[in-house]
């Protein structure tokens, strides 16, 4: 019984401490220092409405826009309550079929030659909101075509739009898929 009181009381206090007095200061400091990062980094659209984050991908469908990398969010893609794989290894017959699937969709759609991976692999969170440059080269036939537009003033859009590796070594040159379709929609809507 003497071991209990100062048992609770450390709960208590390191309860306080870590789980409200920490993360308030962390949250001030991030609100001052990065407000556009602290409050989920969102894009708005002309009229000032938002229309989502650049942090987590979108469903796109329609032909005139790039499509994301696709999503193992659970209940509905791109999901941020229920972000996750599939857990599905490579020679899931289930896994492959989904992936072949997805392959005869881009493919029935107009794309040709090698399908990216990240156009028919989900990402590890399921919320990946960038593709790789090849991966949007491959869509610029088919979106310039449902636009009216040039291959050349979407390969040069694309170009724009991609950035590179963090810190020079970090990850791999992406591009993020909301950025460019919101961008695509001012240009040719």
């Amino acid at each position: 019984m003497k071991e209990l009181k100062p048992a609770i009381l450390m709960f208590i206090a390191f309860t306080v401490i870590c789980g409200g007095i920490y993360p308030a200061v962390v949250t001030g400091i991030a609100s001052v220092a990065f407000p556009d990062k602290a409050g989920g980094s969102f894009i708005t659209d002309t009229s000032g409405r938002e229309v989502g984050s650049i942090l987590i991908g979108q469903p796109f469908s329609d032909s005139k826009y790039f499509w994301p990398r696709p999503s193992a969010a659970t209940d509905f893609a791109y999901n941020p309550m229920g972000s996750g794989g599939s857990n599905a290894g490579p020679t899931n017959p289930d896994y492959l079929k989904t992936v072949e699937a997805r392959v005869k969709a881009f493919k029935d759609t107009g794309g040709a030659g090698t399908v990216p991976a990240d156009l028919v692999q989900a990402s590890a969170s399921g919320l990946d909101p960038h593709i790789s440059p090849e991966a949007a080269n491959v869509q610029i036939a088919r979106v310039a075509k449902a636009r009216g537009m040039a291959d050349d003033a979407l390969t040069k859009l694309v170009v724009a739009h991609t950035e590179g590796r963090q810190l020079g070594f970090l990850g791999e040159p992406r591009v993020n898929v909301l950025a460019v379709n919101l961008v695509l929609d001012k240009l040719a809507p």
